[in-house]
């Protein structure tokens, strides 16, 4: 068994598609059917129900993905803390996020502090951000609901409360706190479902009695509030995301229903990195100023 084999295997694996991996591995078809069909030799069983050029794992197929995984998992732990040991000022920090407003802040910071260290961000739904997480192949999350798993270590750094924004001219503007039920009328935008804020706003208001009719739904957290400013709807804001510019206002909602807990995660049995470490230190500095600063 050849460490190749297992590196296509895997990317097979999680594509499900023959044309779509090699694509992915820069190899031919031919090439790639191949190596998985001496792995399967190899293996005397195959792994791979087969339907055109599509793939499904079969039973035998998905326990050996699992051994895989933790096998390619731990060699690039392996890798990793001997490049650590060579030089602690290169490298780059794989970060997944799920809520992002205050993630400017944290990476300046930490860009100040390593000026060095190269940082690669991705803006995930939850259920993306577990996968990731599962498979150990990022450094760390910052996510709005705490996730929990077996291999998941999970802090909480914030309790961030939601906050209903209006452009100025709306009726509820010059009010400091709403209720609920009163929104039930209204158009909102927001992003869309799958990520925490909004699966949390989903969840509260239908206890309250309504689902929120959506006018605008999309995947960039940092054009609610200008699309409230152009009152194409109102939106629940995390506290920490409010524009200051003026053109918005924006209301507590009453008995304190909407608070969101953002959370650090990283993956138990990887390797964390001296950049790492270091950067894990900015974010816990961070929220406990924003903490204080609120309090």
């Amino acid at each position: 068994m050849e460490l190749l084999q297992l590196q296509y295997f895997l990317t097979v694996a999680r594509l499900e598609h023959v044309t779509e991996a090699a694509r992915h591995l820069h190899v031919t078809q031919s090439s790639l059917s191949k190596t998985i069909q001496r792995l399967e030799e190899d293996l005397g069983v195959p792994l791979f129900d087969r339907v055109g050029r599509k793939l499904r794992l079969n039973e035998s197929g998905s326990r050996f993905l699992l051994r895989a995984e933790r096998a390619l998992f731990e060699l690039d732990q392996g890798k990793q803390e001997l490049n650590d040991l060579s030089s602690s000022e290169q490298g780059t920090i794989e970060l997944a996020v799920n809520t992002a407003s205050m993630l400017p802040n944290i990476l300046r910071e930490f860009r100040k502090k390593k000026p060095n260290i190269q940082f690669h961000v991705q803006m995930l739904t939850t259920q993306e951000m577990v996968a990731h997480l599962h498979r150990g192949d990022i450094d760390f999350c910052l996510s709005s609901p705490p996730l929990e798993g077996e291999d998941i270590e999970c802090r909480i750094m914030y309790r961030d409360p939601i906050l209903l924004a209006v452009p100025k001219s709306h009726r509820l503007a010059g009010r400091s706190s709403v209720s609920l039920p009163e929104l039930k009328d209204e158009w909102f935008v927001g992003v869309k479902k799958g990520y925490g804020t909004r699966d949390l706003v989903d969840s509260i208001c239908k206890k309250a009695g309504f689902e929120p009719k959506f006018v605008y739904e999309g995947d960039e957290p940092a054009r609610i509030n200008a699309l409230v400013e152009a009152e194409i709807g109102i939106a629940f804001i995390p506290g920490t995301a409010r524009n200051s510019n003026g053109q918005i206002a924006y209301l507590e909602i009453e008995k304190n229903e909407l608070v969101r807990e953002i959370a650090l995660l990283w993956h138990k049995s990887r390797y964390v990195s001296r950049a790492a470490q270091s950067f894990r230190e900015v974010v816990v500095n961070y929220f406990e100023t924003l903490s204080k600063e609120n309090n």
